[in-house]
């Protein structure tokens, strides 16, 4: 229960990154450039820690490497919202990183307090580090939210279009009741009216609607993904398949 409660951590973070890296060089600004790569970095971060702890507890002699560049796609458990592309646009990559960050930091606040002193010590880390990820993408679905007719317009086209995906962070089932029971984990639908709060007050500041009705059910955590992540571990893993076993 353990090893398969990080891993889905983990791979949030990893793939999320992923896609934040792929803005490197054409982020609309040279600032924005620098930001988002380190917004990047620090999810990076928090997936080499998260599946290093994994690792420890699955005792099969897995490190971080073989969890992000030697599973197939059907053993991956992100969740639908972070593999989603932004196709070129920079409204979609910035209300995700809202949609996910205000996900993420009460989830990590939480998880700062685990019985495993190891995995609180990675989310008291991951706290700090999410803050900024959510001001910094708050703060931008403002301005793009309550600016032009065209911002506004791709900025709202962007909540229209990931909004459904994001009902799966919310999701309970027996590994995340069992690992919360246990004080290991969370829960991640104790986070959700928090969730709720915050996404609220940036959409409204933003003069963005929140879409009605409830997001659909999701699959990532079972393994099901969408076409595009197994485009994206192509990219991500194919050097490192090349020349397996080399070291620098």
């Amino acid at each position: 229960m353990e090893t398969e409660y990080l891993l889905r951590l983990a791979d949030d973070a990893l793939i999320l990154s992923h896609r934040l890296a792929q803005w490197a060089s054409r982020a609309p600004q040279i600032e924005e450039d620098i930001a988002l790569t380190n917004i990047g970095l620090d999810l990076l971060g928090q997936a080499r820690a998260l599946f290093t702890r994994a690792g420890e507890w699955e005792d099969a002699g897995r490190d971080e490497d073989d969890f992000a560049y030697l599973r197939q796609e059907r053993d991956f458990r992100c969740c639908l919202l972070v593999e989603q592309p932004d196709r070129d646009d920079f409204a979609i990559a910035m209300v995700r990183q809202l949609l996910f960050s205000a996900y993420q930091l009460p989830l990590l606040q939480e998880l700062s307090r685990s019985t495993d002193s190891e995995v609180a010590g990675i989310a008291a880390k991951g706290v700090k580090e999410v803050r900024y990820h959510l001001e910094h993408a708050a703060g931008w679905t403002i301005r793009l939210g309550d600016g032009t007719d065209e911002s506004h317009r791709r900025s709202q086209a962007a909540v229209d279009a990931l909004w459904p995906y994001t009902g799966e962070l919310f999701e309970s089932d027996d590994v995340t009741r069992a690992v919360a029971a246990r004080g290991f984990g969370v829960d991640p639908a104790t986070v959700r009216a928090e969730w709720d709060r915050m996404v609220d007050t940036v959409l409204a500041e933003a003069t963005l609607d929140r879409p009605a009705g409830e997001p659909r059910t999701g699959t990532g955590r079972r393994g099901v993904h969408s076409e595009q992540l197994g485009y994206l571990l192509a990219e991500m893993q194919y050097l490192h398949r090349l020349h397996p076993g080399a070291v620098w």
